[in-house]
């Protein structure tokens, strides 16, 4: 038995390709896009380590070329469902026993499977599967999904470390039990990373999961859950089952073993889970744990001292990058009336600058929206926009589904604050602005405070110190990663521990301990080395 007490180091985090222009980089990633738009794969079900096949099928296609399929996917019926939980309870016992050092020795060998032999595959599946340009699925599907996976190490070493004291007479010691049933991960179409990490997160503590990936980011998912397997991850420990979340979700909320829920998704479906759990509460044998993040009403918010430049960059890459489909993308903001026309002026030069189409030809700063349903739901917005007598559309406005799902960047200006796009989550490539008087900075903090149910992340852009502090203390539960003088997106792992409060979730912060400790039931035990043998105290002599 090797008996060391092991403590991995603070990784670094992973350094992001850059894809120049004929750079060796760039060709490979070219080299895999074509062999995987090409691949018409046929992707299983995995459960209990064993590609199940249920006749059941789903069309993954491109969002930007949705003519062009990428693969069909089986989908899990009722009976798929049981057995992967079933597969999952089996793998419980051996997998929460071994030691958690080689539980973190898969994670790190699945980051650099990623980082060296399979970078260019996660980046590609999730360009062609999710429509995300080279920088954002770089950022995403390789270097996010390897900071999980290397500083969810690190994070547990420093909970497995953590012990309460002993005395002379006594020894104690914590120990650090997974959750006693089956974790539900339910991942979201946009972040690859996260989908990752709602799996690998709970599985490095000793759990076992179930996961329900989008069906919009199976493509991606299922190249993710090969390299799982090639990490060496036993089989049953993760259990890939894509379908309808109805059928997933009424037959794994519904079992007794449920231990515990990790979800990215809308504000309704989680709503949904956690009164399904809460009506089904006495089934359990434990309260289940619910980690959830959900959706956002992002907000830049501007001082008259800020830099026009700056606030604008972050306008447009706040709000635009991806398509505005992130959980943190900007899209509303609160802007002072005599910076107004510089502003104006700096985002119409920076608009006619950005080019929409295809993710496969790198100037390209906006792809397509992830679905037809997406883009309808967002065309109807900018509609009513553009019909209402509160606001008006600055630029953008137009959409075009014919070949892709593409929604031109938009921006609206309104006269009412809580007009319904500064409210709403779209989820889409539209920013709304407020223009507020000078003089009236501080009853505006408290507007951008009290507008929107969600509370994700948020900006602040001024030059003034006093100002910056009164802000950052007026809206304090408006955003759960506040950032100063920066776009509110982009959080990095073990940077910016992520996640919002209110309307946006938990709060239990992904990429940072925090997260970890929810997938785990601590049990203290104390061991006395001489037992007291009269039941009387002094006192009572």
């Amino acid at each position: 038995m090797n008996n060391t007490i092991y403590k991995f180091n603070d990784p670094k985090n992973e350094p992001a390709f850059v894809y120049s222009k004929n750079s060796t980089t760039r060709h490979k990633l070219n080299l895999e896009l074509d062999r995987l738009s090409n691949l018409n794969l046929e992707i299983p079900l995995i459960i209990g380590g064993k590609e199940v096949k249920t006749g059941v099928m789903g069309k993954i296609v491109m969002p930007h070329d949705h003519n062009k399929v990428l693969a069909h996917y089986h989908m899990a019926t009722e009976k798929e469902v049981n057995m992967a939980i079933d597969a999952a309870m089996k793998a419980k016992k051996e997998w929460e026993d071994i030691s958690w050092v080689v539980r973190a020795s898969i994670s790190l060998k699945a980051a650099e499977l990623i980082s060296k032999k399979y970078r260019y595959t996660i980046n590609a599946a999730t360009m062609l599967g999710q429509s995300k340009n080279i920088y954002q699925a770089e950022i995403d599907a390789a270097c996010e999904t390897i900071d999980f996976l290397r500083h969810n190490a690190f994070f547990a070493s420093k909970i497995y470390e953590n012990q309460p004291k002993s005395d002379f007479d006594q020894l104690n010691r914590m120990e650090y039990r997974p959750l006693e049933g089956f974790v539900l991960a339910i991942s979201p179409f946009n972040f690859t990373a996260i989908a990752s990490n709602l799996n690998m997160s709970p599985v490095l503590m000793g759990n076992t999961t179930i996961w329900k990936p989008a069906s919009t980011a199976v493509f991606s998912n299922y190249f993710l859950m090969k390299i799982f397997k090639e990490a060496g991850l036993p089989d049953g420990v993760i259990n890939f089952i894509p379908g309808r979340g109805s059928v997933i979700g009424d037959t794994a909320l519904d079992h007794k073993d449920l231990g515990g829920v990790h979800f990215t998704g809308s504000n309704n479906t989680f709503n949904s889970i956690w009164k399904r759990i809460a009506n089904n509460i006495e089934k359990y044998k434990s309260y289940p744990r619910i980690v959830g993040e959900t959706g956002g009403k992002d907000f830049v918010f501007v001082h008259a001292s800020a830099n026009p430049d700056e606030v604008a960059t972050a306008i447009i890459r706040g709000a635009f990058e991806y398509q505005g489909q992130k959980c943190s993308a900007a899209s509303r903001s609160y802007i002072p009336k005599s910076l107004w026309p510089e502003i104006k002026s700096i985002l119409l030069r920076m608009k006619s600058e950005i080019k929409v189409g295809d993710v496969r030809e790198f100037p390209n700063f906006v792809n397509a929206v992830i679905d037809e349903k997406a883009f309808d739901d967002i065309m109807g917005y900018i509609n009513f926009a553009k019909n209402s007598g509160e606001a008006e559309i600055v630029f953008g406005g137009s959409g075009d589904k014919t070949v892709g799902y593409f929604v031109e960047p938009t921006l609206i200006l309104t006269t009412n604050p809580h007009f319904e796009t500064m409210e709403k989550e779209i989820f889409g490539p539209v920013m709304t602005i407020y223009l507020y008087d000078d003089e009236k900075f501080e009853e505006t903090l408290d507007l951008c405070d009290q507008t929107s149910p969600y509370a994700l992340t948020g900006a602040i852009f001024a030059t003034d110190r006093y100002v910056v502090a009164q802000a950052c203390e007026k809206l304090r539960y408006a955003a759960g990663n506040f950032y100063i003088n920066d776009k509110p997106t982009g959080a990095m792992v073990g940077m910016q521990p992520f996640g919002g409060a209110r309307g946006s979730g938990t709060n239990d912060k992904a990429g940072s301990d925090f997260n970890l400790l929810r997938w785990i039931s601590p049990r203290t035990i104390k061991e006395t080395f001489v037992p007291a043998s009269d039941f009387k105290y002094p006192f009572m002599k």
